[in-house]
């Protein structure tokens, strides 16, 4: 089995840096090289910015009733030309709602129009 050495020497030799060797200085050098290179993207990565809350919008409560859809919902509240979907995946976020099926009786939380 090779020792450390000998692996680095050969791949120093297959890099054509066979002669170069690396101080205590050296390393030093590289060593805080790449902590200052790598702990800007370190902390830049981890901060999570949070955006300014929306204008308050008034609601109301509905009781779902028989035969009563989320999209039947959506329609009545979206703007001319407003994807459905779009308006549908918000009732969802402000209800907390997983898909978009309803239970009668079940209360929503509507923007009043």
């Amino acid at each position: 089995m090779a020792t450390t050495e000998t692996r680095s020497a050969v791949l120093l030799d297959r890099w054509g840096l066979a002669g170069l060797r690396l101080t205590a200085r050296g390393r030093l050098v590289l060593f805080l090289l790449a902590v200052a290179v790598s702990l800007p993207v370190a902390l830049a990565g981890s901060q999570a910015v949070a955006g300014s809350p929306g204008e308050p919008i008034e609601v109301r409560l509905h009781t779902v009733a028989p035969g009563e859809t989320l999209w039947q919902f959506a329609a009545g509240l979206a703007e001319p030309g407003e994807d459905l979907r779009v308006v549908v995946a918000e009732l969802r976020d402000l209800n907390g709602m997983p898909d978009s099926s309803l239970q009668v009786g079940q209360v929503l939380v509507l923007p009043r129009s």
